[in-house]
């Protein structure tokens, strides 16, 4: 069944136009992974599925019409994003992050907490701790938490991997795996295309505001014009 369906969609930026007739669909339980290079027009095409981008098109999600519903109600309805470059609140503790994140959520939040201190331990321990002291690793972890404890039908991550380090790359990217095969379907922007790819269902690839593909991930990632345009050389970062 459809979770999310978006058809033609367009936004600009005054002249300049970040999404051209973008379409693309996720089932439930799907891991959707959307690669391109920078400027390509990917955080334009989340921001607008989220509601926090003016835009032209349809976007139905979970059978209804996402058609003037604000981005608040996007959130209250199941969908969760990550923003690129985190934006959570620094001069606030972790634990005051997660309490305003669930705000509004049907959710148990004592249930929900331990979920999230499972898949992310330190947090746990830094839980007192303000957010603008943790490490970029950890920042990552507590953005992810703070939209994962709101249980979403849809988590939306945009570049999660963005300037960390290997090691925390491949936590992170075990944990989104792991988050989508309980159940919650995810929409993955993506740079690192390889390692997207490897955990993903299907993928789109963005170019130039144009979506294309749809395709199955495994034969994105056995596709030779793809790697020379997004896997780089001996890097795997496009």
């Amino acid at each position: 069944m459809s979770l999310l369906s978006v058809e033609n969609l367009n936004v600009r930026y005054g002249a300049v136009r970040a999404v051209v007739d973008g379409s693309l669909s996720l089932d439930e339980g799907e891991l959707v992974v959307v690669v391109g290079a920078n400027g390509a027009g990917k955080s334009s095409l989340l921001r607008a599925i989220a509601g926090l981008n003016k835009s032209r098109g349809d976007i139905s999600f979970a059978g209804k019409s996402l058609q003037g519903v604000s981005a608040e109600r996007r959130v209250r309805a199941g969908m969760s994003l990550v923003p690129e470059g985190r934006h959570i609140f620094g001069r606030m503790s972790v634990m005051e992050n997660l309490q305003i994140a669930h705000w509004g959520a049907k959710t148990d939040f004592e249930r929900e907490l331990a979920r999230v201190f499972e898949l992310f331990p330190r947090l746990e321990e830094r839980k007192q701790q303000f957010a603008a002291t943790l490490s970029g690793g950890e920042q990552q972890m507590l953005a992810l938490s703070r939209a994962l404890i709101r249980r979403p039908k849809l988590l939306m991550l945009d570049e999660p991997s963005m300037g960390l380090a290997p090691k925390i790359v491949a936590l992170m990217f075990e944990i989104i795996e792991q988050v989508n095969r309980e159940g919650t379907s995810i929409l993955l922007i993506e740079q690192n295309a390889r390692m997207a790819l490897s955990i993903a269902t299907r993928g789109y690839v963005m170019e130039t505001a144009r979506l294309s593909g749809g395709g199955a991930a495994k034969a994105m990632l056995d596709d030779v014009s793809l790697h020379e345009a997004y896997f780089g050389k001996g890097n795997d970062a496009a």
